[in-house]
């Protein structure tokens, strides 16, 4: 479990084919100082184990549903993303409850940039409509925002100056893909609703 509270900025050092897979080796100091072989870290909102570490660099392994439905096969060596350790019992829960199950790519369609702070807006898609609401949260490349505008096929968000510089959406453009969790309690929410309902 994780908050979408992005703790470092790694870089991509390798990526290496591994049958079906690909093995990314991550470089982040301070998160490897920390882990250990078996950890769950959050890498751009998708949660996959650590399986070697070396120095400050971590090392995982993405199967090919990650691959499919993440932006994480089209990372390359110096490529940034955004880096999250999993929760531990009794850490601050700052963000929302993020599971680190993408559920699918959006994209990037409007960058609105007023000095140092930006409003974006992303499509999305259709099917994860029904989980996504104004005031609501939604996790960005493992970023978590509160949704302001809500249309049928795209949302907006209003990012502060902190979010922009300290993760890799600042650095984003239009057309650009991003991965995408809606909101854990929305999708139990629906679910009852579709349960309750008769037919």
């Amino acid at each position: 479990m994780f908050t979408g509270l992005v703790q470092a900025l790694a870089e991509v050092r390798d990526v290496q084919a591994e049958g079906l897979g690909k093995r990314l080796c991550v470089a982040a100091r301070e998160i490897a100082a920390q882990a250990a072989i078996g950890d769950s870290i959050a890498l751009n909102g998708c949660c996959l184990t650590v399986v070697a570490l070396d120095g400050e660099t971590l090392s995982f392994e993405a199967g090919p549903e990650t691959l499919a439905r993440t932006n994480l096969g089209e990372l390359k060596p110096g490529s940034e993303l955004n880096l999250e350790p999993s929760l531990r019992v009794g850490d601050t829960l700052g963000g929302h409850f993020v599971t680190g199950h993408v559920e699918g790519l959006a994209t990037l369609d409007a960058r609105n940039d007023e000095g140092e702070w930006s409003t974006f807006w992303f499509r999305f898609p259709p099917e994860l409509g029904r989980y996504i609401v104004s005031k609501g949260s939604v996790a960005v490349d493992g970023v978590s925002l509160t949704l302001v505008e809500v249309e049928a096929d795209r949302f907006s968000v209003a990012l502060i100056p902190h979010t922009i510089a300290a993760t890799t959406l600042g650095k984003l453009c239009p057309g650009d893909r991003v991965n995408l969790e809606t909101d854990l309690l929305a999708k139990y929410a629906q679910k009852q609703l579709d349960t309750a309902q008769p037919g």
